[in-house]
């Protein structure tokens, strides 16, 4: 399909016209052939929008004490989880791979040296607490947020991590729903972990 178009005019020193198409006097028609395409910057049929119920999701919330001071109980967290976390349950590349606290990543390292980032630390306040967006096995763009803080309490260190920004998972409700089953038991192994007895 063709289709007139009308090229804008060029002043006497070349310079495009001033004047909007309509108004000019010095239009010449140019065949132009019309193509369909897609934007460079296209985006998906516009569909229903993501479930309201997701900006209203609680955040998940977890407590456990651990008999040791707040140094210790921050550093068993953050600097050994290799020691204590449940790779063959919770993790992307399986039994074998370790996960580590690497500069502002919190990063998975497969036996056969993939690596995979699971969180970017962008809060660190050794030995209180840490913040990161949280997104192991997907994107950044898919995170939700992660803080985990410590304080004294009689008998030990209260951990108290926070788990939400449920509207930043590819899927909140079912994100939700899995960490909330997951988290007892990687906390438990934590807690045994630090001589705990745990749940």
């Amino acid at each position: 399909m063709f289709l007139s178009l009308a090229a804008p005019c060029r002043g006497a020193n070349g310079e495009h016209c001033p004047w909007e198409l309509t108004r000019c006097h010095a239009l010449l028609p140019v065949p132009v052939k019309l193509v369909p395409m897609d934007s460079l910057f296209s985006h998906p049929e516009p569909g229903p929008l993501p479930d309201g119920d997701a900006f209203n999701l609680e955040p998940l919330v977890f407590t456990v004490v651990v008999p040791a001071p707040v140094a210790h109980a921050f550093m068993g967290f953050t600097d050994h989880p290799h020691l204590w976390w449940p790779m063959e349950e919770h993790s992307v590349y399986g039994a074998g791979s370790h996960v580590e606290f690497e500069e502002n990543l919190i990063l998975e390292t497969a036996e056969d040296g993939r690596t995979t980032v699971w969180g970017t630390i962008d809060d660190w306040q050794p030995p209180l607490s840490f913040h990161t967006s949280w997104y192991p096995g997907s994107t950044a763009l898919w995170s939700t947020e992660l803080r985990v803080a410590f304080r004294a309490v009689d008998g030990g260190t209260e951990v108290r991590l926070v788990h939400d920004g449920w509207e930043g998972a590819e899927d909140p409700a079912g994100s939700r729903a899995s960490y909330e089953a997951g988290w007892p038991g990687v906390l438990e192994r934590y807690v045994r972990f630090m001589g705990g007895s745990g749940g």
